[in-house]
């Protein structure tokens, strides 16, 4: 059973940074895409950013720009760097794997921005 298991958020002024971790119980080339979803209190959960197997990233247009997503095929990690973060960055984080008609999901990580 495919297992993602976030890490990394939390309380950071405007302005901070975070780097948010995904760990996955398998090889990440494994799957189709990786990504990063977020979802803050009474909203939908939204798409942040991707990355496919060929390596091809893509953002939302909020966080182009401040945001970078990356992953290390030797410990089987997808990461999310955060730059510039703002309070409409706050929401709780979540890791996204994707395999064929497959479609896995973390717990989440909180992330608050605020002075």
């Amino acid at each position: 059973q495919v297992q993602l298991v976030e890490s990394g958020g939390d309380l950071v002024q405007p302005g901070g940074s975070l780097r948010l971790s995904c760990a996955v119980s398998g090889n990440i080339f494994s799957f189709n895409s990786m990504g990063w979803f977020r979802q803050a209190p009474g909203k939908e959960r939204e798409f942040v950013a991707v990355i496919i197997s060929s390596g091809f990233t893509d953002y939302q247009d909020s966080v182009k720009g401040r945001f970078t997503i990356s992953r290390d095929r030797d410990k089987n990690t997808v990461y999310l760097q955060m730059n510039s973060l703002k309070p409409e960055d706050t929401a709780v984080y979540y890791c996204n794997a994707r395999r064929t008609s497959q479609v896995f999901w973390g717990q989440g990580t909180q992330v608050t921005v605020s002075s």
